[in-house]
């Protein structure tokens, strides 16, 4: 980081200072406020950082609280935003929910995680799991002197020691999600995949875990072939555990992981995807008194998956009444407050729905045309990805990518 912050500024939804800790005495409270008041007036919030009159603010919105820092310095503006987000983890960790009211009950308990978190200015620790076994919320957990543990000054800050279970155990899933956006003509204008690797880890002591995925770098630099497709992963972004000069080095992800549940990858894949799920709509009107809507709806994935949770939202004109739907399976609802009907199947194949909408036999003369709105669809496809990511322990042997469970010895 170039440069250390001045102050941290929790703050309302009227931008008034709930609680604030001045790290340099560089920055006053009436500042921020002052500031922050302008902010609202403009209705300029989407910008998350500013300068004004040499000082430096960036800022980030959760719930009804502003999380902000101020500084006279030149700061990493990307790393402070990131360590507001890291701040928010932290707070709802402890709260459940971060909000106004939460913040005003445990004021005592926020005063001392914002010591811990950042010193002088510079991040320190958000560690959630660490922080709270020597910053305790309830009295009678404070048995004797309270110790920092020892993970808080070790190279690996985000585990403890002496950690121990009787069966050692691994939980991986991936979770991917699509987002595909078509034209009426049927053309893919866009297409997206954004997945995760989730793990939830139940490990004795200080494991070491490694893991390889099918990726196309990987595969070509050891001249390998693999059965399915290699893949090429964009936007990479892992966990702090991870060794990233061992991923550079050779593309193995090799850390030692958190007790818990936590996100090791996230990444992008920027390839064109066909539509899992494909909606035909066919719209007929007849003069201005009545619209028609016939849909139909089909998988285009493999029989052995089956899509559950289907959502497909229809839009439909704002002043359309007296709806009158049918479909051939799930139910459909007209919602008159976001001008659609909602079309809810639990396990998806090919299904039909006919919808019949009055609308105002007068209409202004200075209406305006009909929106054309998009029609959505949300899915949930267990055991299935689209990129086909394939992840591998390190011995080689590929194993379900979905649900892994290692016996360690």
């Amino acid at each position: 980081m170039a440069g250390a912050t001045s102050a941290l500024y929790i703050l309302d939804i009227k931008g008034r200072c709930l609680i604030s800790r001045d790290y340099r005495g560089q920055v006053s409270a009436a500042q921020v406020e002052k500031f922050f008041s302008k902010l609202l007036e403009k209705e300029s919030l989407k910008a998350q950082c500013a300068l004004k009159n040499g000082v430096s603010y960036m800022f980030i919105q959760h719930s009804n609280v502003y999380l902000m820092t101020a500084s006279r310095q030149n700061c990493n503006v990307a790393s402070l935003l990131f360590f507001l987000h890291r701040v928010v983890d932290v707070f709802k960790h402890y709260f459940d929910e971060l909000e106004e009211e939460s913040l005003r009950d445990n004021f005592v308990v926020v005063y001392e995680l914002l010591d811990e978190i950042m010193d002088f200015g510079y991040p320190q620790y958000t560690e959630a799991k660490i922080l709270s076994e020597f910053i305790k919320t309830d009295a009678y957990k404070m048995e004797g002197p309270q110790r920092p543990p020892m993970a808080v000054t070790n190279a690996v800050s985000w585990r403890s020691e002496g950690v121990v279970y009787r069966t050692n155990e691994v939980f991986l899933d991936v979770v991917e999600s699509v987002n595909i956006l078509v034209n009426s003509n049927g053309q893919i204008i866009r297409s997206e995949v954004y997945g995760a690797l989730k793990m939830r880890t139940r490990l004795s002591g200080m494991p070491e875990c490694k893991l390889g995925l099918n990726d196309r770098v990987l595969l070509e630099a050891q001249d390998r072939a693999t059965k399915g497709k290699a893949i090429d992963l964009d936007d990479v972004k892992f966990h702090q555990c991870v060794r990233l000069a061992r991923f550079e080095n050779d593309r193995t992800i090799s850390f030692i992981p958190p007790d818990g549940s936590f996100d090791l990858m996230t990444y992008r894949l920027s390839t064109q995807v066909k539509p899992l799920i494909w909606v035909e709509a066919l719209v007929e009107r007849y003069s201005r008194s009545r619209v028609e809507m016939t849909v139909k709806a089909k998988s285009q994935f493999k029989e052995r998956s089956t899509a559950t949770n289907v959502t497909i939202e229809l839009p439909v004109p704002s002043d359309a009444t007296n709806p009158s739907i049918r479909t051939s399976m799930g139910t459909a609802k007209y919602a008159p407050e976001t001008d659609a009907v909602l079309w809810k199947i639990k396990s998806f194949l090919e299904y039909m729905l006919r919808a019949e909408f009055r609308l105002p036999s007068i209409v202004s003369e200075d209406a305006t045309a009909d929106r054309k709105a998009p029609i959505r669809v949300k899915f949930e496809i267990p055991y299935f990805t689209v990129s086909g990511i394939q992840v591998c322990i390190n011995n080689g042997f590929p194993c379900s990518f979905f649900y892994l469970m290692f016996i360690l010895n």
